[in-house]
């Protein structure tokens, strides 16, 4: 008699689901194969049923780090790329090369010139005051030592704990994001993003700090959400010694409060596991976790169809650039542009956060107005 027995616990609507699910992210472990079948079927299956569903498939578990290989014609050193006599164009409305031009101010004149209608008139343009904040970020230098052109520096301060307190900056960034997706021909809403995180050395200044043991920095840790074009989402400011996994949720729940439209999340080892799967449960969203490709720890799947699918060329130096976590990377090297984010001088860490913003934000002035 046919029909008797325990039906599959995979129908064919699982299982080529699961086959997507690897075709997508080639080096997910069998806990997340798991935990992302049952968040789109409903299903959930044991890793070894998973496991039979993909050798049937033809899917292989490869641990000989075969996806990298390293290109011969890179051998070369690459070339150089430095300032050049555009970089270096100062408009003659400008003062210092960080002070906003006209164009630029036209761009978000509206948020600063908005606030402060009763009372006395203003005795400083809020233009002048956005310079010396812009002044301060770029330099690193401190307050007491803001050049003669501009308001005294206790007036700026004020104005800058103002404007942070109130999130003037990241408003101002917000607007310009926006616009510049536009001209990429992308929604206003990002689908997907990237997290990372950064240890960089604290002041004597005081403030929270901690020790990263991994990276054998003492100071703070700059947790970062950025969409597919490097264009930040959100931001945190944590101790050093916060681990990735733990400084993720608040960030990310910064994140999914403004962009609720993201569905992908894209993040590296130190966020998988139990912190992927909260995320993902918290949140509704895939968090696809991005490893190197010779980590064979993991190992990779690979069908005999397409032995080839997932190689990876490397350069003299045995360097990957990997998918998705390049741009997040990018985005910190960005921000240690300004020199006052190369260290942390601040006691808080909301002002660190608000010069993030700021310097995100003059930067996509600068694009916008090219």
């Amino acid at each position: 008699m046919a029909g008797r027995g325990r039906p599959p616990r995979l129908g064919k609507q699982e299982c080529d689901e699961l086959v997507r699910i690897v075709e997508g992210d080639p080096t997910a472990t069998l806990a997340e194969l798991q935990h992302e079948l049952e968040r789109r079927t409903g299903t959930r299956a044991h890793e070894q049923t998973i496991l039979k569903a993909l050798n049937k498939a033809g899917f292989e578990r490869s641990h000989d780090g075969s996806g990298v290989e390293v290109d011969k014609a890179s051998q070369s050193s690459p070339a150089r790329y430095g300032y050049q006599e555009a970089h270096r164009e100062q408009a003659p409305e400008q003062a210092y090369a960080s002070s906003v031009t006209d164009a630029e101010w036209a761009l978000i004149h509206d948020l600063f010139e908005s606030e402060g209608r009763r009372g006395t008139p203003p005795k400083y343009s809020r233009r002048l005051l956005l310079d010396a904040c812009c002044y301060v970020v770029r330099t690193g230098c401190s307050w007491r030592m803001l050049p003669k052109e501009f308001p005294p520096w206790q007036n700026v301060y004020r104005t800058f704990r103002r404007w942070s307190g109130q999130g003037k900056f990241e408003q101002m960034h917000d607007r310009l994001r926006a616009q510049w997706r536009e001209r990429e021909q992308r929604t206003a809403e990002p689908s997907a993003a990237v997290i990372d995180a950064q240890s960089t050395r604290g002041s004597p200044q005081g403030g929270e700090t901690g020790y990263d043991a991994g990276k054998k920095v003492k100071g703070r840790k700059r947790h970062l959400v950025v969409d597919t074009l490097g264009l930040l989402l959100a931001v945190s400011v944590t101790a050093a010694n916060v681990q990735d996994r733990d400084g993720a949720h608040p960030v990310v729940a910064s994140a999914m409060a403004k962009y609720p439209g993201i569905e992908t999340l894209f993040a590296d080892s130190g966020y998988a596991g139990h912190c992927a799967q909260t995320v993902s449960q918290r949140h509704d969203i895939q968090v696809q976790v991005v490893r190197h490709p010779a980590n064979k720890q993991v190992g990779r799947w690979q069908s005999p169809e397409q032995t080839d699918l997932f190689t990876v060329q490397a350069d003299s130096q045995g360097f990957v650039v990997l998918p998705k976590r390049w741009v997040v990377e990018r985005t910190h090297a960005w921000v240690e542009r300004a020199r006052r984010l190369v260290m942390h001088h601040d006691r808080l860490p909301g002002v660190a956060e608000a010069w993030v913003w700021l310097t995100e934000a003059r930067r996509l002035m600068r694009r916008l107005t090219v």
